[in-house]
Formats: C-alpha cells, structure tokens, sequence
C-alpha cells in the first residue's frame, strides 16, 4: 500500500499564489457556438440523454458532418448552471493576497489571518477547528463544513479499518488534501469544458484522487478478470483503434477503482480512459477535486433531464455539445471512452438488498454503436463489470438534490472484461434491424451480468480465484 505524508507546510501567500496559478492556467471558456441539427439530434437521442431513437439515422449523420467539417473541438459549457464567465483569476488572487497581509506565515491560532490551507494543519483538532471557523467567517458555507466534518469522519474510520499502522497519519493528509482543493475551488470555482482532460500540473489532481481511494481498497480481496484482454485492448489502440466499454457503474469512486486494479498492469489505458460523466460530479464541492483528475465527457444524465423542467432544453443544448466531442475524439482514433448505458449508479434490490447491475439503455447503446461505426476508425465494443459499492455507496434512491451523504468503507473490490461483442456478427441472424439492437443490447448486459456474479462469488463469497470460469478467469497482479 502506498502512503502519502502531509507535505512540509507552505506559506499562505505561496498557497495563494499556487492557487492563482492553478486557476490561470485551468480555467475554461465558454464556447457559444451551436449546431441546429446537433440540437434536433440530441432532442431525440437518449444516448445519455433524453427522448427516443425514432428517425434519428438522419440527424446523426448530419452531426458527424458537422463535426467533421469543424476546425477544432467545442470547448466550453457554460450550459452547466448557465453562469456567466468566470472572473479574471489574476485579479481574484491578487484580491486574496491583499486580504491575507503580507505575512509569511499562518497561524491557526489567530482567528483573523486563519488560513484555511488544510495541508498545513499537524492534527485532527487543528483541521476540525480550521473548518469550523471558516463557515463562522462566511468563507465556506454551513452545509460545505458540515460535509467535510461529516466525510473526514467517515474517511478515518473506513482507513483505520485497513488496519495500517500509519491510517491516522493517512487519513489525516488525505482530507488535509481533499479539504485544501475544495477550499481553493469554493474561492474561484473550476468550470468543466464538455471535454475536460485531467488536470496533471501544477497540482496533479489525477495522483491526488488515486492516494485518497487506494487506502480504501482491501487488494488482497480484490480481484481482476480476463487480464489478458486488457493486452488485447491496448494492441488495437496502439494501432490507432477506438475502444468502448459498456460497464455498469456503481459509485463516485468507479473511475479510481478502475484505474487502482490496472495500475500495475496497464496503467496506460487507466490514465487515458476517457469517461462519460454526469453533471452532478462536476457540481457537488465534494466530488469535483476528483472529477479534476479524470478525463471526462461531461453530460446531462436522463435520470435528471427533467428535475427542472425549465432547464431541459439547456441540458439538451450541453450535450449536444459533449455528442460532438466524442464524435471528433472518435474520428482522430485511439480513444478509450467508459460510459455506464443504464445512465447512472446500480442499486440494490428493495426487497432482497441484493446489488446487481442496472439495466442497459436499449437506445444509449445503439446510439454508441452508431457513433462507432460512422467514426472511420475501426471501433470495438466491451463489455466491463465493476464491483466496488460498498466502498462508496450510492443513496438507495435516486437524489434530485447536490450533496449526498457519503458512506464510506474499506472493502474488496472487483474488475472484468468480457469478450468484444460484434454487432453485425449478432444481426445476421436476425431478419429484423429492431431485433438486433435489443438482442445486442440483451448481449452486453449478459456478459457484464456474468462477470458480476464472478466478482460477487470471489469477493463477496470469499471465494477468491477460485470463483473463476472458463469465460472470466480471475487474478491479482498486484499480489
């Protein structure tokens, strides 16, 4: 297991400027352009969004022409909450240095220059206090402290269950950490671009969100099936081809388990994966320092298209821009793209408590199919069962609202890959072009399906290795 240690301490003003500097060279523009046919596309495609199938041939060809004929990708959504620009970062931070005094150091004990750069704090009193005076000064709001309280909580007792012997040193610079971004975010917020590739530097937030889940991983009960196709899936993008994995999704830690159990092997294809992310990971404080780290298409889910019907047809608007950026990202070829076809978190059965993968959209899969195919790359299509929900698990029903309660555990974890499956392999059978999707879309969700009750037996079922089967052999690469 890797630990990090609290960093030496830094000064408030070098931390401002740090900050300034982070945000200067991360901030994002808004693009206003749009596309008529992109929007009648989107209006009708429930890819990840919202509306039927029905006749959407037409429109999806027009969109690939339009992307095609673009010079460069869409960057911008300022759709996502329909907020005006963001302010100038050199005069926000040249504001915060003024109001910090030119002293060169922080004192936790004097409650007017109180800091709030949590990597300096040396114990839980000292970052406990640092939260609670910062709600009592205005500078973060009553709900934001109370859920950083109520996650470092959470966070300590999880790690402290791993049972190393440095989980309080751990967990404390983990949330040190976490707590200093979200501070440096709530003074000058990050906005996502439709395509936001993973902020690496000045602070390499990727590096921050794989320290802060891996203490929560029991690796000796964590399990990786079909490691060999992984080889295969970097061979074909390597030649230049595009990979999809269809994959159930089953927390906020998904992209950070999958990129934990492929980082002996193929930490590659985990930093490069590309996934298709819902607004509500780019909104809530608590979540965006990790979505800062990824590679993500950012998109409306269908699950909240309509939580405020005035709204919709912005969301609408939003992914049509994130449509087209798959669409280019695709056409340049060797794009690894993750997105979940049932549009948001497994839950478990109300009545049995079981956990199960939720079911595909029919229409989001065909939809990604289609995309493929017209991308003049060849494309292939996986399909990936994740195991990790009780590391992190969803609200048992479906939240309108930002700010969930997080849950958090040490626990197993499971990941697998099954066999590509080809579409027109599978339709030729069938005489019936309806038959197919639903049958291919039955095909993915089948395999995913089987993988999963693998990873439950091995993980869940404290079989290990030997819960493998002819078509998902299990390993642990990293033992």
């Amino acid at each position: 297991m890797v630990i990090i240690s609290a960093p030496p301490p830094t000064s408030c003003t070098s931390f401002l400027k740090s900050s300034a500097l982070a945000a200067a060279r991360h901030s994002s523009t808004a693009s206003t352009t749009s596309s008529t046919t992109a929007t009648a596309f989107a209006s009708r495609s429930s890819f990840v969004f919202s509306g039927s199938s029905n006749g959407a041939v037409t429109s999806f060809d027009l969109v690939l022409r339009a992307a095609a004929a673009s010079s460069k990708s869409v960057r911008g959504m300022a759709e996502f909450g329909d907020v005006n620009q963001r302010r100038d970062s050199t005069t926000a931070a040249a504001a915060a240095l003024e109001a910090s005094g030119s002293s060169s150091s922080c004192s936790t004990s004097d409650e007017l220059s109180l800091p709030l750069n949590f990597v300096d704090f040396r114990s839980e009193e000292e970052m406990l206090y640092g939260i609670r005076k910062a709600a009592e000064s205005g500078r973060i709001s009553l709900n934001i402290s109370r859920s950083m309280e109520e996650l470092y909580q959470n966070y300590r007792n999880a790690v402290f269950k791993s049972g190393d012997s440095k989980a309080p040193e751990v967990a404390l610079s983990n949330m040190s950490m976490l707590f200093d971004r979200i501070f440096v975010d709530v003074k000058d917020p990050f906005e996502f671009s439709s395509y936001h590739k993973a902020i690496r530097e000045p602070f390499d937030y990727y590096t921050f969100g794989q320290n802060y889940i891996r203490p929560l991983i029991d690796f000796r009960n964590s399990y990786i099936g079909n490691l060999s196709l992984f080889d295969d899936i970097r061979v074909k993008l390597q030649r230049g081809e595009n990979i999809v994995m269809m994959s159930n999704h089953q927390t906020e830690a998904d992209p950070a388990v999958i990129a934990l159990l492929l980082e002996s092997t193929h930490p590659d294809l985990a930093e490069n994966m590309i996934y298709v992310a819902g607004d509500r990971v780019i909104t809530d404080p608590l979540c965006k320092p990790f979505s800062m780290g990824r590679n993500l298409l950012c998109v409306y889910s269908k699950k909240h298209m309509n939580d405020v019907p005035a709204l919709a047809d912005m969301k609408r608007r939003a992914n049509t821009k994130s449509l087209k950026e798959m669409a280019l990202l695709l056409r340049a070829g060797s794009a690894l793209i993750w997105i979940a076809p049932s549009g948001g978190r497994d839950r478990p059965d109300p009545h049995t408590g079981e956990w199960y993968p939720a079911q595909f959209d029919l229409s989001s899969v065909d939809n990604m199919r289609r995309l493929v195919e017209h991308a003049g790359v060849p494309g292939h299509l996986y399909p990936l069962a994740i195991l990790c929900h009780d590391i992190m698990p969803p609200p048992l029903e479906v939240e309108k609202e930002i700010g969930e309660k997080r849950v958090i555990s040490f626990h197993g974890t499971g990941l697998s890959v099954g066999a590509e499956i080809d579409f027109h392999d599978l339709a030729a059978s069938l005489d019936d072009p309806e038959k197919a999707k639903t049958a291919y879309t039955h095909a993915l969700y089948d395999s995913v399906t089987e993988q999963y009750e693998v990873l439950k037996y091995a993980v869940h079922g404290k079989q290990g290795l030997e819960a493998s089967i002819p078509s998902v052999l299990l390993s642990q690469p990293w033992q």
